[in-house]
């Protein structure tokens, strides 16, 4: 993963999957494989999202500095959006 937005963008991508969908393990693995490129090429901890009716909102910490990045929501739950309307096509499949 080469850039830091790409990152934050496929992560926050598949955390909103991993919340609606909290024992699919595709979409855990995958979860975490993101949070391991922020922390180990990206040097990004204490990341933290919220969201309003428009935005989803990231705050992180990289380094010493506290940044901010914003993404439609629109954007960020297309994946989610296209799981609900075809179920069938994703197996939800369980940790265990």
């Amino acid at each position: 993963m080469h850039s830091l937005q790409d990152a934050l963008y496929n992560w926050l991508t598949i955390k909103v999957v991993c919340d609606a969908r909290p024992d699919d393990k595709a979409a855990i693995e995958t979860r975490d494989f993101f949070e391991e490129i922020l922390i180990v090429q990206h040097s990004v901890s204490s990341i933290e999202m919220t969201t309003d009716d428009l935005m989803y909102y990231i705050s992180y910490q990289q380094g010493e500095e506290t940044k901010k990045v914003r993404y439609p929501r629109e954007l960020i739950e297309i994946m989610i959006n296209q799981i609900n309307q075809e179920p069938e096509k994703y197996k939800d499949y369980p940790t265990d």
